[in-house]
């Protein structure tokens, strides 16, 4: 019997969760051992090829039924699936019917990898299909049969964009086996969200998945024990479900599994009101000058890998001094000193067109992630402010913390959790010690025709901009369509100047032209047409070839800068031959890219100067020795911010605020 909690399970307590684990750093260093060491000898055993079986002989006796007739079928697995579990057999009728119905409306029938991956995620677990094998129809396979069994069903992925255009894709089908389904955007009314959450299948996205679930667990903090929530419901009706947003957290499958459970898992979730602050623009603009006045090494140490900056004890000293001559400066106390720190690293860290766009004299954050802007966040500590003052900004009020959560402590309260992704397998054992998910890699529909083209090594950014002009005009001489990966906003305009110097039409889809993704990506696949994207274009979009295309050899996609996990390349790399369509890929990059930067040892680079254009194997090594370092780090600051999670858990517990 698959591990899938039954709906007669969750009726317990106010707010159907589960509860979270108190976890040790020595936990995790024990699961993630457990995974790494034990991961091949204690595996788990997958029938597929006769649960496949079932599946067909099954839909070959629902291909013959009228359609009240397979609503019948969908009403009596219902009751067994609430009744017996989810035994294999009805899963396969349930694939069996879902698949039959998807036909009748989507024109699409589940291949035998996406009934596999479907059965994986029922089994909890996170299926890794490689980009282009279909996860969104896959979803529907495991989301129809919860659906069906009574058990409300939550799809997250990774922003508003795949929430809305999946949602709005599958919609027939679920229509079909009589399941309503919602959908959870950013700026969307209370009332609207209470409404999608109500549904059978709600498509959300994590982000916004995880302040609605603050905005409960405040709601909620106001009822201290279940006890007297069950007595007032006796007495005035179950008032508490009138504000609340969501029903509890049953079934979670996470699309884009590692950008949302691991990349993004570095910052916590914070639900703030607007604060009081004495901090005007004239002691912003204070703290930013004597900042720029300041030495590095003098003075203060920077610490790039993790925007750290330490203050010296002179100058410390020296702060203090200029705070006695200024009576408006000096009572603010010990807040002057922290507020010069934030200052060197909104000036050394924090990059225009980078980190954050200006848009209407505002300050609009851009996440590193999926490079999409996130209007609604702020930095902490003041360094939001100074930002806004180095930009000559209007000053907002800083934010006091009313509720926070991260995504570890969020998604380990699922009754049931499961997810996919393309890449998965190098993070697999953070994903065992974390979230006790394991990694099931699914094999390809068909055999992949994907060229790998060998990696260019620059010396230098105007080099490296060079070599990916030329590359550009070699493929779409071909009639070849090219998308090419930049990291920031800053670096695809830099591209976009050098292709408008070359008289190379193209298009540029980064923060600015979010609005614009749909249009932008429909036409990527067109023959000679050539897409500067940041990372938005990296997760879930399909791209798909126009006329002539795959015979001139498909989409070819260049990456001009290796990102901090070498998943995040894979996925770009992933828009092209997908489904078995040609296509290629290649990585162009320059030696002071910020990954060799930061996290390459010098000895290496200085050898990668002298070898420059001859070595293929030594490339690879400096991008694997600088990503194993960066991904380390990274995984230490997750870590760490679970830690300071759960000390910050007590003290709320500790003054009756748990959340």
């Amino acid at each position: 019997m698959l591990s899938l909690v039954m709906q007669e399970d969750l009726s317990n307590g106010p707010y159907p969760e589960k509860k979270d684990v108190d976890q040790t750093s020595w936990d995790r260093r024990l699961a993630a051992f457990y995974s790494r060491m034990l991961r091949p000898l204690a595996g788990w055993s997958l029938n597929s090829e006769g649960f496949v079986e079932q599946v067909y002989i099954l839909g070959a006796e629902f291909e013959k039924s009228t359609e009240s007739e397979l609503h019948k079928h969908i009403s009596l697995l219902g009751k067994q699936l609430r009744k017996q579990g989810m035994q294999e057999s009805l899963v396969a009728r349930g694939f069996a019917i879902i698949r039959e119905l998807s036909w009748r409306t989507l024109k699409k029938r589940h291949y035998n990898v996406q009934l596999v991956g479907g059965l994986v995620l029922l089994k909890g677990q996170i299926a890794e299909m490689q980009t282009g094998e279909g996860k969104s129809l896959t979803a529907t396979l495991a989301a129809s049969v919860a659906a069906m069994a009574g058990i409300p069903v939550h799809v997250v992925t990774v922003n508003d964009y795949l929430a809305a255009r999946d949602a709005e894709e599958m919609a027939p089908l679920y229509r079909a086996l009589g399941f309503s389904i919602g959908v959870v955007q950013n700026g969307q009314a209370l009332e609207e969200k209470r409404k999608a959450y109500a549904a059978d299948i709600t498509y959300c996205t994590n982000k916004e998945l995880g302040f609605d679930y603050l905005r409960d667990r405040l709601l909620l903090s106001n009822w201290p024990s279940e006890a007297r929530i069950a007595v007032s419901n006796v007495l005035l009706g179950d008032l508490r479900h009138k504000n609340l947003l969501l029903r509890g957290l049953y079934f979670a499958i996470v699309d884009e599994a590692d950008s949302v459970l691991i990349d993004e898992a570095r910052t916590p979730l914070i639900i703030s009101s607007q604060g009081q602050t004495t901090l005007d623009s004239g002691i912003l603009q204070s703290a930013l000058s004597v900042a720029a006045n300041l030495c590095v090494d003098r003075d203060y140490e920077l610490f790039e890998k993790r925007r750290n900056v330490k203050l010296k004890n002179l100058a410390i000293l020296h702060l203090k001094e200029i705070a006695n001559k200024s009576a408006e400066i000096k009572r603010l106390g010990p807040l002057w000193v922290e507020l010069v720190s934030q200052a060197l690293t909104a000036i050394h860290f924090y990059q225009r067109d980078k980190h954050y766009l200006v848009q209407d004299d505002q300050v609009q954050i851009i996440d590193e992630y999926t490079g999409r802007l996130m209007p609604d966040r702020s930095w902490e500590q003041g360094l939001h402010q100074l930002i806004e003052a180095k930009e000559n900004c209007p000053i907002t009020n800083p934010r006091e913390t009313l509720a926070r959560i991260t995504y570890q402590r969020l998604f380990r309260r699922y009754l049931h959790l499961s997810g996919m992704t393309g890449t998965a397998e190098e993070i697999a054992d953070e994903l065992w010690a974390v979230y006790r998910l394991k990694v099931s890699r699914i094999p390809t529909n068909k055999p992949s025709q994907k060229i790998a083209k060998p990696t260019l090594l620059a010396v230098d950014q105007s080099q490296k901009w060079r070599k990916v002009i030329a590359a550009i005009r070699q493929e779409i001489s071909k009639g070849r369509p090219v998308l090419v990966g930049t990291r920031s906003v800053e670096a695809s305009e830099s591209l976009g100047a050098y292709l408008n110097e070359a008289n190379i039409s193209h298009q540029i889809l980064n923060a600015r032209q979010d609005a614009e993704e749909a249009r932008l990506v429909a036409q990527a696949g067109m023959a000679k047409t050539v897409t500067v994207a940041t990372n938005m274009a990296g997760r879930g979009t399909d791209i798909k070839l126009g006329d002539g295309v795959a015979e001139a050899g498909g989409l070819h996609v260049i990456l001009t800068e290796f990102h901090d996990s070498s998943r995040v390349d894979r996925q770009l790399y992933g828009r092209c031959g997908r489904q078995g369509d040609p296509g290629s890929f290649q990585a162009i990059v320059a030696m002071d890219d910020e990954l060799f930067r930061l996290f390459a040892p010098v000895w290496l680079l200085k050898l990668a100067h002298r070898s420059a254009g001859r070595t293929e194997k030594l490339y690879f090594f400096l991008r694997r020795i600088s990503q194993v370092r960066a991904e380390k780090q990274n995984a230490e600051i997750r870590y760490q911010t679970i830690d300071q999670d759960r000390e910050i858990e007590k003290m709320l517990a500790f003054s009756g605020q748990q959340l």
